[in-house]
């Protein structure tokens, strides 16, 4: 049994940011913590393309707003930006 609230019928519920309009995506040097220590998935995933793109990465003290844009470079690169 449930509490009665469903999640699952919610209209994005569980969207990806790249499911949403460009314009409902924040501009990685308006973000508040852009300065912060990028996080361990976005390295990861820097270290996944950058492979794909033979590349090497200094992931070293990169921010999250600077892990964000390398991210948006290399996706374009190796053609997983999602985009046309």
């Amino acid at each position: 049994m449930t509490n009665g609230r469903s999640l699952g019928g919610r209209k994005g519920y569980g969207a990806r940011m790249t499911d949403l309009p460009d314009s409902a995506q924040k501009d990685p040097d308006d973000w508040v913590t852009g300065d912060e220590p990028a996080t361990g998935p976005q390295l990861s995933y820097l270290s996944t393309l950058a492979h794909e793109a033979g590349e090497d990465v200094d992931t070293d003290n990169l921010s999250k707003a600077d892990a964000s844009r390398r991210i948006d470079e290399l996706q374009e690169r190796t053609g997983r930006s999602g985009g046309s």
